[in-house]
């Protein structure tokens, strides 16, 4: 696969550290301690890999989009993205203090992070996502009571900012996916699909316009089209995925998690007074699914003192992206054996809704995600 050049998310100055201000003439004589990140801990590193991305965006008359099929008085593009992703984690903050008044103070912990993706859909690598952001580690509070939770904090470059929070569970083996339709909906309710979202109707408001090839190469299907979120089955149906933590948030979380919210320029909200936004987003939701993946690595023959082995996992099918290990026998192997090992992967999927022309309007994303620097395999992998 194909990679952007990975760099990281956030460069802080060495000398810097969250913590309380001392109250004292001298510094405090031990800081704060630091709050557990608690799912949080796994985002650590750079991840990378692909997934798909779907969005019903405006098509106005003054800016309308060339297409090899001309469609004439559509609103709307349905704009199909195969994609390639990076998602990189800076080191925790560390402690970071929210002054309480009707509770005691919360300490909060958080990571950094940067996410890029790039459209490759015809093989042309462009950038369609640039997102900065935190995510943070909420403990418990009294005020309002509420159980240990999770923030993530973003902004994207079209003129959006949000907040959304959430709760973390873990089960043991593979997640259990949602199903997704990304079908438009008229505000207040009811909703029917558009040609566009038939895998197989030609010369529709969509690009790309043609998906035969797609069909054909199974890349593109109708299954991705009624629910994205499916290309994140096919990713894991041959991997052994011993354990999952499934993190899920939203702009408008159930209580006691009433926090959250979006905010947007005004260009997307349009003008108010004629209640005709260009693209005014909404509602947001997510979930990323941290997964223990177990992975059977082929080792060839080694002889000790060679420089270590970098070895791929062959997955049967689904084509998911794989992490590389690097491998260096603690003894001499004179024939390929098999040896087992681990590595996190990140999944989500992710639901933003868009008003514009009367019409609520899905956009979902989804990936698969693994560290993209390889992974050092133990000498008790080989027993």
């Amino acid at each position: 696969m194909s990679d952007l050049h990975l760099q990281p998310a956030l460069s802080m100055p060495a000398e810097f550290r969250f913590d309380q201000v001392s109250t004292l003439a001298e510094p405090a004589a031990a800081a704060t301690p630091v709050p557990s990140l608690g799912a949080l801990a796994a985002f650590t590193g750079t991840f990378h890999g692909k997934g798909f991305n779907t969005i019903f965006r405006p098509d106005s008359p003054n800016t309308p989009t060339a297409l090899p099929v001309p469609v004439s008085g559509s609103d709307n593009i349905l704009e199909l993205n195969l994609t390639q992703e990076t998602l990189s984690f800076s080191p925790s903050l560390g402690a970071v203090p929210n002054r309480g008044m009707v509770q005691a103070d919360a300490i909060l912990n958080g990571v950094p992070y940067l996410q890029v993706i790039n459209d490759v859909t015809t093989g042309h690598s462009v950038g369609i996502h640039f997102e900065p952001g935190l995510w943070m580690a909420v403990p418990h509070t009294d005020d309002p009571s509420a159980g240990a939770s999770f923030v993530r904090m973003a902004s994207i470059p079209h003129g959006t900012a949000l907040v959304a929070q959430g709760t973390a569970a873990t089960t043991a083996g593979k997640p259990s996916f949602p199903t997704v339709d990304i079908t438009p909906s008229f505000i207040g309710g009811g909703a029917s699909p558009f040609p566009s979202q038939t895998a197989t109707a030609g010369g529709t408001a969509r690009i790309p316009q043609d998906l035969t090839a797609f069909i054909r190469a199974g890349t593109i299907t109708q299954a991705m089209l009624d629910n994205p979120v499916s290309l994140l089955s096919t990713h894991i149906a041959d991997l052994d995925i011993t354990s999952t933590t499934a993190i899920t948030v939203s702009i408008n979380p159930p209580r006691p998690l009433f926090g959250g919210g979006l905010s947007n320029i005004a260009f997307l909200l349009g003008d108010p007074q004629a209640s005709s936004p260009n693209a005014d987003a909404v509602a947001m939701e997510a979930t990323f699914w941290i997964e223990t993946v177990e992975y059977t690595l082929r080792v060839p023959a080694f002889q000790p003192g060679h420089p270590p082995l970098t070895v791929s996992p062959a997955i049967p099918s689904g084509n998911p992206p794989v992490p590389e290990f690097l491998v260096a026998p603690p003894a001499a192997i004179t024939a390929p054996r098999t040896i087992k090992a681990t590595a996190t992967q990140i999944q989500y999927a992710q639901k933003v809704f868009l008003n514009f022309n009367g019409l609520t309007w899905p956009h979902v994303s989804v990936a698969t995600l693994v560290p993209a620097d390889p992974i050092r395999v133990p000498a008790s992998a080989f027993g």
